[in-house]
């Protein structure tokens, strides 16, 4: 996770509500970057691989992000973002109400990701080749790929973000494990180790539109949309307290962490992904605090 110096939280934490409201943008994350294109086109966030930027313009525009149109909201705000492996640059074309054309190359920073090199392990182990289990995996991955393309008017995203539940980080964005020298899949989310039973919260306000109790990787899963097709995902849950179709805010229970699915202990594994592309929730939120 990229660091924040102690200077930045002190500006962050004293950063006038006024000046926000004038940007005509919530403070999604106090420590986020900002970038002016012009008089009435603002960026706002991450500007790093896995990183979310919430933009702000004048009604009525049109944008192109990665040579495809997105969704502005009648108020002018948009949300892009960047994969894990995002290249140097992305480009971003702006054309407003009035014939404005505002276009920029974005500058996407770099990261460098855990990697971890396991060797020695039975083959059946590192690559299951059961047909019914590769079926099943198949499916589950169908129902959450089509529970991500809702690209809905809703502005949940523009909320300050919150941990969904506190406890121990043991995972990271980004991370990936070799393994007899195949690489697998990075990690796309965050893991808080925590007791089974453990609250999970909405992190933001939004609508559920998949709600699993047990698929074959990740158990108990949640799927919760916060507008223009930025969503969360929750893994290995224990106890599933909503289902599709549910609108919940901000700070609501939702569900209770578990050790359901391929895990090695009870964890939540929370993801976020901008509809394929997946981004880092942990760029989000604040620094975790823990009560003694």
């Amino acid at each position: 996770m990229k660091k924040v110096s102690e200077k930045k939280v002190i500006l962050a934490n004293n950063f006038p509500s006024v000046i926000v409201l004038m940007l005509g943008i919530l403070p999604f994350n106090l420590f986020a970057e900002q970038q002016t294109l012009s008089d009435n086109i603002i960026l706002k966030g991450e500007f790093i691989q896995g990183g979310i930027v919430i933009g702000q313009t004048s009604p009525g525009s049109q944008i192109a992000y990665d040579k495809q149109l997105i969704r502005v909201s009648p108020q002018g705000s948009f949300v892009i973002g960047f994969n894990r492996d995002e290249p140097k640059t992305v480009k971003l074309k702006i054309v407003t109400l009035d014939g404005e054309i505002i276009s920029k190359v974005l500058d996407v920073k770099k990261r460098e990701y855990q990697i971890q090199r396991i060797d020695g392990l039975e083959k059946s182990k590192v690559s299951p080749r059961k047909p019914e289990v590769l079926a099943r995996i198949r499916k589950e991955g169908v129902q959450a790929a089509q529970a991500r393309k809702l690209d809905d008017e809703r502005v949940d995203y523009l909320e300050t973000f919150i941990w969904p539940t506190k406890g121990r980080i043991s995972g990271v964005y980004g991370s990936q494990r070799v393994l007899n020298g195949k690489p697998r899949r990075p990690h796309f989310g965050v893991d808080v180790a925590a007791p089974t039973g453990t609250d999970v919260v909405a992190p933001a306000s939004g609508v559920i539109t998949l709600a699993h109790p047990d698929m074959f990787f990740s158990g108990g899963t949640l799927i919760l949309d916060h507008g223009h097709g930025l969503s969360s995902t929750f893994l290995h849950l224990s106890k599933l307290l909503v289902k599709p179709g549910d609108r919940v805010k901000q700070g609501d229970l939702i569900a209770r962490v578990g050790a359901t699915g391929r895990v090695t202990g009870a964890h939540l594994d929370w993801r976020m992904n901008l509809f394929k592309r997946r981004v880092d929730p942990q760029l989000l939120v604040p620094p975790m605090v823990l009560s003694n």
